[in-house]
């Protein structure tokens, strides 16, 4: 089973591997090397039980991703304890492009609606899902606020922040319980970021660790595990084969007790 490692000063453990589940609802508008059909029910219920028995725990989604919120919230309602759900806001996919909104309002009614489709009455993990703009715009638009907000009000367990670069990411560390981070064999620019992060208690996961399908090393993905402050790197796919590679390739770079406890 993978081992799971604290999600920064959360007091939420995640499992080395996550599950990104952008591919469970979306295949428009994205940047993947080759287009996919989106899975069926059967074959989503097939990768989390896969996923379970490898003792993955947590699973990302978005509102931006299409009806992925809605399928998941079906496919584990049942064992909706066995998760850590991560979920975003601010971003709205429309079918053909994105919008942003992030105005206290909007952020506050986009958790509702995520909690709606997501068939729970809470979510572990929230965040800013950024377009680039700069943070200070988002904070006084009330984005941060609204999700401090839910976070008092035990709805929301940690909420942080998505960006598109390390700068971004610097300025969003002390409003955040967690960063999300772009890193893999040719984006290093926020390998510094993972580390400040930790320092500070915010948990760190990594997002696009294969490139988007550019870089398939599994070799170069489980050396970004090892990575000072880096907590959980997620994998976005809909194949049982890949995800079971994945977890494999950890065992090797973590060696052994750090990846995989013992069974």
């Amino acid at each position: 089973m993978l081992n799971r490692r604290p999600l920064g000063s959360t007091g939420v453990r995640v499992s080395v591997l996550g599950l990104g589940t952008v591919k469970f609802g979306r295949n428009a508008a994205l940047h993947y090397r080759h287009p996919f059909e989106l899975p069926s029910d059967a074959r989503i219920a097939e990768l989390l039980a896969t996923a379970k028995g490898l003792g993955v725990n947590l699973l990302d989604t978005a509102p931006a991703y299409g009806s992925s919120e809605s399928r998941l919230g079906e496919a584990i309602e049942d064992c909706r304890d066995d998760w850590v759900v991560c979920t975003k806001a601010g971003e709205e996919f429309d079918g053909t492009r994105s919008h942003y909104d992030f105005s206290e309002d909007h952020i506050l009614r986009s958790v509702e609606r995520s909690l709606a489709r997501l068939r729970t009455d809470r979510i572990e993990v929230v965040l800013v899902h950024s377009d680039g703009r700069d943070v200070a715009e988002i904070e006084a638009a009330g984005a941060f606020r609204a999700l401090a907000r839910l976070r008092r009000e035990g709805v929301v367990e940690a909420i942080g922040f998505s960006g598109k670069s390390a700068t971004d990411g610097r300025s969003a560390i002390t409003r955040s319980n967690v960063l999300m981070c772009t890193i893999n064999a040719t984006c290093t620019e926020e390998v510094p970021l993972a580390a400040e992060a930790a320092e500070a208690g915010v948990g760190v996961l990594v997002k696009k660790p294969f490139g988007q399908g550019r870089q398939v090393d599994l070799g170069k993905v489980a050396e970004i595990a090892t990575l000072p402050g880096v907590t959980t790197i997620v994998v976005g796919t809909t194949s049982c084969e890949h995800l079971e590679a994945a977890a494999a390739a950890l065992v090797p770079r973590l060696r052994g007790a750090d990846a995989f406890d013992e069974l």
